[in-house]
């Protein structure tokens, strides 16, 4: 049986049982002592929390290889299948097919620099495009046609 998208009551208590299960990480780390040093922790960790939850896709807890394709293609940097695997397994370790919630902030406040880690740090860094006012078109004369 295919699986079903369900959404409103049901996709918000979804939603709300990953943010609690998340929520416990976050305070793992936050009583973890290899973290003390970290400034602003609370705050990263929230912020990794939404930014993570953002992208997975399947609610399943772990961000797939889809979800990683669609947050940096969100970010405007796009990767093959291949570059896709070898920045899974540069956060997880191993050649699994998702990253859970622990790698992921494992990842993001270790002091190795996966490239993940940079794209998404430097994500806020990045400017904003220039959006320019839709302006009509100049008016034509007859002098101006061939």
């Amino acid at each position: 049986m295919a699986k079903e998208f369900q959404g409103g009551k049901a996709f918000g208590f979804i939603k709300s049982q990953q943010e609690e299960k998340l929520n416990s990480t976050n305070e793992a780390f936050l009583s973890d002592p290899k973290y003390a040093e970290e400034e602003e922790l609370a705050s990263k960790l929230e912020l990794f929390k939404n930014k993570y939850m953002e992208f997975d896709l399947n609610d399943q807890g772990d961000i797939d290889m889809m979800g990683l394709k669609r947050m940096l293609e969100k970010l405007g940097v796009a990767k093959t299948h291949l570059e896709l695997k070898k920045m899974m397994s540069e956060v997880c370790g191993s050649a699994k097919d998702t990253i859970c919630y622990t790698d992921f902030l494992n990842m993001m406040l270790g002091k190795r620099n996966a490239i993940l880690r940079l794209i998404l740090m430097y994500e806020g860094m990045a400017k904003p495009q220039e959006v320019q006012e839709p302006r009509p078109p100049p008016r034509k004369t007859f002098s101006d046609l061939p």
